[in-house]
């Protein structure tokens, strides 16, 4: 009786997807390569950032998601350290559109969507809109700086310094927030979305003038 010669296409479609994330993992690529599908996804516009109407800011007060009773802004007294060691009181802030990105380096969503607030961020102007990445990473600020450093990215990185503060606290993560020259939190994304869009970009500088 003649036994049947093995072939690699007698692997299961399952066991080759199996061991192909395998490797992924065990080489650490296993985030980078998610990110990149989700990267896609976003790419397709389905995932564009929701930003409430510039004039409804203006008229409408409960437009704030949440401020603590008598803070002068959202996140007053958190502090903040740089990728250079530098540490920066989050209320120095207030008087510019404020960008704040939470995420994390082993978070694909993060990774997904950070390339198009980058080019979001090359777009604004520092002076009227300031951009906040801030990474809950808890392996260190080399590791934070590392990632950045390959990915060149040029936005201010910062890691908390201080106890976080409650209105920033979200179940997803990355989740966004963009605070008005007032201090409130006037628009919070829970999830990864498309921020370079002509609906984000007016809305930045429409709160900025």
């Amino acid at each position: 009786m003649d036994k049947k010669k093995f072939s690699i296409k007698d692997i299961p479609g399952w066991a080759v997807m199996l061991g192909i994330f395998g490797i992924l993992y065990l080489t650490g690529l296993h985030t980078e390569a998610i990110g990149q599908v989700q990267r896609l996804l976003l790419a397709t516009g389905v995932k564009n950032a929701d930003v409430p109407a510039i004039d409804e800011v203006a008229a409408n007060s409960e437009t704030e998601l949440y401020t603590v009773a008598g803070a002068p802004m959202a996140g007053a007294g958190f502090k903040m350290v740089d990728l250079n060691g530098k540490t920066v009181n989050f209320e120095s802030l207030k008087g510019k559109v404020i960008f704040l990105n939470i995420w994390a380096t082993w978070c694909p969503p993060c990774i997904a969507e950070m390339p198009n607030i980058h080019s979001l961020y090359k777009k604004m102007d520092p002076n009227k809109v300031a951009f906040v990445m801030l990474s809950v990473d808890e392996g260190g600020m080399e590791k934070v700086k590392k990632f950045v450093d390959k990915k060149k990215y040029t936005f201010p990185v910062y890691m908390p310094a201080s106890q976080f503060p409650q209105e920033f606290y979200s179940t997803a993560i990355p989740t966004t927030f963009i605070i008005s020259p007032e201090g409130k939190i006037v628009a919070k994304q829970e999830g990864m979305a498309e921020y370079d869009t002509e609906e984000v970009r007016e809305f930045l500088l429409g709160l900025a003038k």
